[in-house]
């Protein structure tokens, strides 16, 4: 836990040349990727046009993937000359393994960023297949680890019901991000059976989300009231629970616009449970929002300092921008246009304040120092 919570003090100044502790680097770091990825997606989704907005998603998507690269290297050096860490960070410590939700998503946020905004940069051939690569594997992380996590949960971990806080959500969420990021792959696939087959696996990872999140979240919710939050640093976790919500509401639309051309007889009902189901949800997120939004305000009276937890105020919002956009696109409603564009500033808000804070700290040796 204090590896993710971190906030230690600053070093006394010191001649000695500082070097990163890879040890230290937990699945946790993959919310940047994903906080970065889901600003480039965003900004692709968003149904206005603002001057720039382009160049813009481009350059996030190419930071996204760059920062994708180095943590998957790090990553690698940590599981291979860290072992023992990793092997707590997963089978000892269920505060860190409830964070490996968090690869499978920065996968699947990357794909599907470089085949929306990325193909523009590369080409659409190499975008495509890219994409294809990353939402296979990010996929199957998603499942092994919606699946697993629960398990050790059950079997090995000592947690107790009443402590539950969002991130236990993590693990859950990531189907639905895949059935959210799949369906932009359907026109590419051969006509026919390849596309029903990735459309209705789309659907089956949907259910599954969706079901594991409908699950947890009262227990969540039954947690927080309970217990609290045991640490000022994890309150922007609260921001966790928009996730399921904004995704879900994207993954519905997003399966509704690709049933169109594969199974068009299925196509109208899919769009208007589409609508009705993101109008719902997508309104209890709105009051979520409100609440989380309040809670680190005053968190942040009491003195909450910056930990890698800040990146929570990136993700989720960014999946309300796309449920909200998908709304817009459907309906024609220009409030949903409004909404769409005022959660995109807020995500933009969140990402700098993140960024900036995960790079002073790092700077400063408060991340990752030896």
């Amino acid at each position: 836990m204090a590896t993710l919570l971190s906030t230690a003090p600053r070093p006394r100044l010191s001649t000695r040349v500082r070097r990163l502790d890879l040890a230290q680097l937990g699945p946790n770091w993959y919310a940047a990727v994903m906080g970065t990825a889901i600003v480039a997606n965003g900004a692709a989704a968003l149904p206005v046009r603002w001057p720039g907005l382009t160049g813009f998603a481009e350059l996030m998507w190419a930071l996204a993937l760059a920062a994708l690269l180095v943590l998957g290297t790090g990553r690698a050096v940590h599981l291979t000359r860290h072992r023992a860490a990793a092997r707590e960070q997963l089978l000892d410590n269920p505060a860190t393994a409830v964070f490996y939700g968090c690869p499978p998503m920065a996968l699947l946020s990357v794909g599907l960023g470089t085949l929306t905004v990325g193909s523009r940069v590369v080409g659409t051939g190499p975008a495509v297949a890219l994409d294809l690569v990353l939402w296979t594997a990010g996929t199957l992380y998603a499942l092994a680890v919606a699946a697993g996590i629960p398990y050790l949960m059950i079997t090995r971990h000592g947690v107790s019901p009443l402590a539950a806080n969002p991130t236990w959500l993590l693990p859950v969420v990531a189907p639905l991000v895949a059935s959210a990021t799949g369906p932009a792959l359907v026109p590419h696939l051969p006509a026919g059976a390849a596309r029903e087959a990735l459309l209705y696996g789309c659907a089956a990872l949907f259910g599954i989300g969706l079901l594991a999140t409908l699950a947890l979240l009262p227990v969540v919710l039954t947690g927080l009231v309970h217990s609290k939050l045991p640490a000022l640093a994890l309150t922007p976790t609260l921001f966790l629970v928009l996730g399921p919500l904004g995704q879900s509401t994207t993954a519905v639309h997003q399966l509704a616009d690709a049933a169109g051309p594969v199974l068009p007889e299925s196509a109208h009902a899919a769009r208007a449970l589409a609508e009705l189901f993101g109008v719902a949800v997508l309104g209890a997120a709105m009051l979520w929002l409100l609440l989380a939004l309040a809670a680190n305000l005053r968190a942040r009276r009491a003195g909450m300092g910056f930990a890698m937890t800040w990146w929570a105020f990136t993700f989720p919002v960014g999946t309300c921008v796309t449920g909200a956009a998908a709304l817009a696109r459907h309906t024609g409603f220009a409030g949903f246009t409004a909404l769409a564009a005022g959660l995109f500033v807020l995500l933009l808000a969140g990402w700098a304040l993140a960024a900036g804070g995960t790079a002073a700290a790092l700077a400063g040796g408060r991340l990752l120092a030896r």
